[in-house]
């Protein structure tokens, strides 16, 4: 699993080949003269011949030259490290962005079944252990790689026998690391995805505080928030105490190459044989030595970093994968123009396909008419507004705009088309100016002011701290939900569509609001193709025709009078709303 996801991790830095490279070749400089020195620091050891007697003349070239070469080595270390900061935070900076792209890619289908935190923590907290693992893993791999084999010509030089026994030790602190990250890998790859989990489950509590603390939900909420953190807890001490044990192993093992080197190193300066060494070179040995087992070291100790990375990689790659939403047919037409008329003909769908929804519906609405759709909950209103506007795609039958199939068309222009003002209110964190203003770039003060106007919301907004510049709180939290609801309205109203849909535009409004908007919406709707869905009747009289639902079927169809006249489905409906009604008024 780590090769594939290794290899694409790679496809994201191609773009930054210069910055690695510049960072490979200063790892190359920085750690050759690295290496330099303990030749260096020999040499001056072999000018110390006994004590009292040291030939400093001798030594004081050997150390200038060691002097600059620490210097020099030090600068193009700072250059690989920029050089390979560079290179990954920009890759990062690039998946991050196209694992936000994917969101705007995904069928609504997918949004509405996964958890929203869930998205949220592959986007940012997953993005950041990569950009973590990658730091490590870069740095470590071009100074491990350079260093391993500088270390090795340096060895060689010096005394081919040691090296050999150097290098018959090395594989087994190899297989230590490797064998403990295969066991790992498992522990890291649970804990992201209970770390989602985790984020998911906070993001749903927080969007529902007020209906917690309503239903004193906050010991039950803690007791599940604990459960999955406690399951945290447990993955994560796994994770760090088995990936903990690789350094402390190939410590060890690098202990018994270090110990190896001084035994080989004095038989050798005391018998001359297999080949005689000076004092120094021994000490110039046991330094590459040590500098040979540091980058075994270095990259075990880094091994949780690189774990999580591969582990996040992983879910981001999974995520990005995804089946997106259908593209736009190579040939698909830009809607320009578009009067109004809609035509739904036999049309079929379901979420699932054991559990039927909408059957054979068929419906048409003219330009200027207004289409009410009434019925139970759960009948399969709102899923005709999604198959409108293209968010889900229709098993069969087909749905014409101003006679062309959806599907024809780019979905763009297709959505461009509706203005739609929902139950559930989205506002974002901006000015009121700027989110009346959200569904047209330029739109002019004097056009935002007439639409605030039109939907009644120019008084309150006049009350407001400080107008239309007031900065709006995470999805309009300083406002009340009629407010939010003016907002929403008003934006539909500056964007100006030739096709309305209004799903419980006013549900959330109070009675005398409610009939201002409503004669503002009487005045847009005019020359306008209008979809109401809605659950109150007492707002939908007006319709040129109520399309009744239950289970999915449209099982009458009519203006309100025709279908109070037949005393059927939509009659029981009305009537039940007006009783209940009259027995709330009247206990």
């Amino acid at each position: 699993m780590k090769k594939p996801v290794l290899k694409r991790l790679m496809k994201y830095t191609k773009p930054y080949l210069p910055f690695l490279m510049g960072a490979l070749i200063s790892a190359v400089i920085s750690v050759s003269l690295t290496l330099y020195g303990p030749i260096l620091i020999g040499h001056a050891v072999d000018h110390i011949i006994a004590q009292g007697n040291v030939d400093f003349p001798g030594m004081v070239p050997i150390l200038v030259t060691l002097f600059f070469t620490i210097v020099i080595s030090a600068a193009f270390q700072w250059l690989m490290s920029y050089c390979n900061n560079q290179a990954v935070y920009r890759t990062v900076r690039d998946l991050r962005m196209r694992t936000y792209r994917k969101i705007n890619r995904l069928p609504l289908r997918y949004i509405d079944s996964h958890a929203h935190g869930d998205m949220i923590s592959r986007i940012v907290n997953d993005v950041d252990q990569v950009a973590d693992g990658l730091l490590q893993g870069f740095t470590k791999l071009f100074t491990g790689v350079v260093t391993i084999v500088g270390t090795l010509v340096f060895m060689l030089t010096i005394s081919p026998v040691i090296t050999v026994v150097v290098v018959l030790v090395t594989p087994l602190s190899m297989f230590v690391a490797a064998f403990i990250a295969k066991l790992t890998h498992k522990q890291f790859v649970e804990q992201q995805a209970t770390q989602g989990e985790l984020s998911g489950y906070i993001e749903e509590m927080l969007g529902g505080q007020k209906i917690v603390k309503t239903f004193h939900y906050e010991k039950r909420a803690e007791n599940q928030f604990g459960e999955i953190n406690q399951r945290l807890y447990n993955c994560g001490v796994k994770a760090q105490f088995y990936s903990a044990l690789s350094n402390p192993s190939t410590r060890f093992v690098n202990g018994l190459v270090y110990t190896s080197v001084a035994v080989m190193g004095s038989i050798c300066a005391v018998t001359g044989r297999p080949g005689p060494l000076t004092v120094g070179q021994i000490s110039s040995f046991l330094a590459y030595a040590n500098q040979y087992t540091k980058p075994f070291n270095e990259i075990t100790g880094v091994i949780t970093q690189i774990q999580t990375a591969f582990a996040s990689a992983q879910r981001l790659f999974h995520f990005l994968d995804e089946e997106e939403e259908l593209p736009d047919a190579p040939d698909a037409e830009v809607l320009q123009d578009c009067e109004g008329n809609v035509e739904v003909k036999d049309l079929f769908f379901s979420y699932r396909p054991d559990a039927k929804l909408i059957q054979n519906l068929n419906l048409s609405a003219r330009r200027g008419e207004r289409i009410a759709i009434v019925g139970p909950t759960g009948c399969g209103k709102t899923t005709i507004i999604n198959l409108l506007m293209r968010f889900y795609d229709a098993d069969s039958g087909t749905i014409r705009v101003d006679g062309k199939d959806i599907r024809g068309l780019t979905q763009s222009s297709l959505r461009g088309a509706f203005g739609m003002v929902l139950q559930d209110t989205w506002l974002f964190t901006g000015t009121v100016r700027d989110n009346i203003a959200y569904g047209r770039d330029h739109a002019g003060e004097e056009e935002i002011v007439a639409a605030a106007r039109a939907a009644h919301a120019h008084s309150f907004i006049q009350r407001l701290p400080k107008g239309y510049d007031t900065m709006i709180s995470e999805d309009g939290g300083n406002l009340s939900q009629g407010q939010r609801q003016l907002l929403c309205i008003a934006r539909v109203m500056l964007v100006d569509p030739p096709i309305l849909i209004l799903d419980e535009a006013t549900s959330s409004i109070d009675t005398r609001t409610e009939i201002k908007v409503q004669k503002a919406f009487d005045e847009m709707m005019k020359g306008r193709t209008s979809f109401i869905v809605a659950h109150r009747l007492s707002t939908i009289r007006e319709a040129d025709l109520i399309l009744v639902m239950n289970h999915g079927s449209v099982v009458e169809q009519g203006t309100h009078e025709e279908l109070l006249a037949r005393n059927g489905f939509y009659a029981n409906l009305y009537n039940s709303q007006f009783a209940a009604a009259d027995a709330d008024e009247n206990p």
